[in-house]
């Protein structure tokens, strides 16, 4: 990003795990509402853009999983559905001329790249990067377990810890300013060491929270939010992290109501 210069502020918008096509459509409204009104001159897609159920590994769990020739074309219909998705994002991001643009792989993303190893036949194409057109679309790309760091702030999926307090877990193995997703939740934790303090951040997801589109948690109730982030970096790689909550389809920015439904 280079130096900042005293007083000056640069912008991002932080989004988690959309899972296309399994996003929710009044929470991604929101979203794009935000980009509008922010208008960020940095993108970061902290991963999970697209559920991949073709190529998940879980569907054939304890089953023989079937020809190549079978799963293909449930595999290029989710090509097909995240790329729409994120042609969503990328306009709204187009029009407020936002150019610099991060996407972090998330582990349902790098299952892309596990079935081109399963099937070593497969063009690169195949490759989550290259399925998404990562390159074409202006994203710098970031590969599964690989750290993102902007000014005092790293990013990365979210993967690595989990545990009921998953940010303070974060902030006790890497010591350093951190946010991600995954977890699917909202949560925040501080900790102040002799070098001064370090936060970790989870913020939450944008995907579809209805029973019926995760029937895989087989009815337990679960304790995910709908939210992104905006993160203003200023003066030497100090930021300001500002976790927008999305509710019922609603939210408010800098004094403005979207409302995504």
């Amino acid at each position: 990003m280079g130096r900042w210069k005293k007083g000056t502020v640069k912008r991002a918008i932080v989004t988690p795990d959309k899972h296309f096509p399994l996003a929710d459509g009044p929470a991604m409204n929101c979203l794009t509402q935000a980009i509008e009104i922010v208008k960020p001159e940095i993108y970061i897609d902290l991963g999970d853009v697209g559920e991949w159920a073709g190529c998940s590994h879980w569907q054939w769990n304890r089953k023989k999983r079937p020809p190549l020739e079978y799963q293909l074309p449930f595999i290029d219909q989710d090509i097909e559905d995240v790329n729409a998705g994120m042609d969503v994002v990328d306009k709204a991001l187009n029009k407020v001329k936002c150019k610099e643009r991060h996407m972090i792989e998330g582990n349902h993303d790098a299952w892309m790249n596990a079935f081109v190893v399963e099937n070593p036949f497969l063009k690169d194409e195949y490759l989550f990067k290259n399925a998404v057109n990562l390159r074409a679309r202006g994203y710098n790309y970031h590969k599964n377990g690989d750290f993102l760091t902007i000014g005092k702030l790293s990013f990365y999926h979210g993967n690595h810890y989990a545990s009921v307090n998953h940010t303070r877990n974060h902030l006790t193995r890497l010591g350093t300013n951190v946010m991600y997703g995954h977890h699917h939740d909202i949560q925040q934790s501080s900790v102040t060491h002799l070098g001064g303090q370090k936060s970790a951040w989870s913020i939450g997801c944008l995907k579809d929270m209805s029973k019926d589109k995760n029937a895989w948690l087989g009815g337990r109730q679960h304790n995910w939010s709908h939210a992104f982030a905006v993160v203003d970096f200023y003066d030497k790689g100090r930021f300001t992290v500002h976790v927008v909550q999305i509710v019922d389809g609603k939210t408010s920015l800098w004094g403005e109501v979207l409302d995504g439904n």
